[in-house]
């Protein structure tokens, strides 16, 4: 198991959806206490699931080079740049590969990173490295519209769809917005992809053992356009979140 023993939010204030706060772009991506082990995990997903965890449509490869560039402007403390490699707080060596950027950025950062970009009147699903998704498989959702993407999210509904397609559109570059969730979770391990799961989830969330949050950020690359979709997961014991009886928002 890979689990964390504190948050860097206070998760009994969870807002109503979307739940969206200002980011310092300084704060955009993090280095948390399983940082080796959580980074460990991905390069073995990345190694012997890539279909699963990796997707890029040719036409974003724009979009996923200004991504890694806007990623190494802003590595959090503990990375080290040493010419065409950045060395991460773990003491791996991350080659810069700017032919697989997916891959690159998977290794650099503990962050998943999606990237949307706008076709016709709504944002789709272009490019990700999704190495922990939170009961949900990449496939299904490459490609397809933002609207798409949500719709197994019950209080997503079309007012909500609306004020998240006008938040994609509104975002600004050196802007960030940030929200978080929180959902009990029975099984603790990071890549979890079964919708079957996500329903087992629900109906017995009341003996979960666990508590799973997303950070979630999202920013404006200034050249492409595209908006960025970055997920931190924290998984912590239920004894590590005192006090905590009443969750359940995606």
């Amino acid at each position: 198991m890979i689990l964390q023993t504190s948050l860097p939010y206070d998760v009994h204030a969870l807002r109503p959806l979307p739940g969206i706060a200002p980011l310092d772009p300084a704060d955009w991506l993090l280095v948390d206490e399983v940082h080796a082990a959580q980074m460990a995990e991905r390069e073995r997903l990345m190694t012997e699931r890539r279909e699963e965890v990796i997707a890029l449509d040719p036409g974003a490869m724009p979009a996923a080079l200004e991504l890694l560039d806007t990623v190494l402007e802003h590595l959090p403390p503990g990375h080290v740049r040493e010419g065409d490699a950045v060395r991460r707080p773990d003491g791996v060596s991350v080659r810069l590969d700017r032919d697989d950027p997916m891959a690159t950025l998977g290794r650099l950062v503990q962050e998943d990173l999606c990237i949307m970009e706008r076709h016709g009147e709504e944002h789709v699903l272009t490019g990700a490295v999704l190495c922990f998704p939170s009961a949900w498989r990449l496939h299904d959702k490459f490609m397809r519209r933002l609207v798409a993407i949500h719709a197994p999210v019950a209080p997503y509904d079309e007012n909500i769809a609306r004020r998240v397609q006008r938040l994609f559109d509104g975002i600004q570059p050196g802007r960030p917005l940030w929200r978080f969730n929180a959902l009990w979770y029975h099984d603790p391990a990071l890549f979890q992809a079964s919708k079957a799961f996500k329903e087992l989830r629900k109906e017995r969330e009341a003996e979960a053992p666990f508590m799973r949050s997303e950070r979630q950020c999202l920013l404006r690359l200034p050249k492409t356009r595209a908006v960025v979709f970055s997920i931190h997961i924290y998984v912590l014991a239920r004894a590590s979140v005192p006090e905590l009886t009443a969750l359940g928002q995606d």
